[in-house]
């Protein structure tokens, strides 16, 4: 029975690395997955999937899955899923429940505010199974938390979607995202 399942993790998890992985292992049982991603995510080029290990593969974008014939696929990943819209995750609901392919959904719960993402909250609300990519704090707790970082600061407002990866996002446990303490600080 397929599944919609949602995978996620804080900034630096290993999630996109962890999507190209399932992605081999179910090549190395001779079965077909679409990698996806939305288009919004541009910051490995187009239609790339890039982790921060180095590991990549080409996908398609999730505004163009509806053009698609999806029978001969055995499974559909899409990474960088909190940038979906509602609209989108009820499309991965239809492949899962109507078509029978499992879907494999990866990213952020929330942003660095706090704020589930729009894609975030209909995978949370409707997805089959939940389930987390651990990652460690500076302090060595579990982080759950992304900090936007500017200038050497936590920064507390700005724009909801602001693409970026170890440059401008740090992992942190909810204390130091709290109290915005990075590794170093000597506040």
């Amino acid at each position: 029975m397929a599944k919609l399942y949602f995978r996620y993790g804080a900034m630096g998890s290993s999630k996109t690395a962890n999507a190209i992985m399932v992605q081999y292992n179910y090549g190395e049982r001779h079965q077909k997955v679409l990698m996806v991603k939305p288009r919004l995510d541009n910051r490995d080029g187009a239609r790339t999937i890039r982790s921060r290990c180095g590991l990549s593969t080409e996908c398609v974008y999730m505004e163009e899955i509806g053009d698609l014939d999806l029978t001969g696929y055995d499974c559909v990943i899409v990474d960088e899923a909190q940038f979906l819209t509602k609209e989108q995750v009820e499309t991965l609901v239809h492949i899962v429940d109507d078509l029978g392919i499992p879907v494999i959904a990866y990213g952020l719960r929330a942003d660095f505010m706090g704020n589930f993402f729009e894609g975030s909250k209909w995978l949370m609300a409707w997805a089959d199974t939940i389930e987390e990519v651990k990652t460690i704090c500076w302090c060595g707790k579990k982080a759950t938390c992304n900090a936007r970082v500017a200038d050497g600061r936590v920064v507390r407002e700005g724009e909801q979607i602001v693409l970026g990866g170890n440059e401008s996002y740090v992992s942190l446990c909810r204390k130091h995202w709290r109290s915005g303490k990075l590794a170093g600080d000597r506040q």
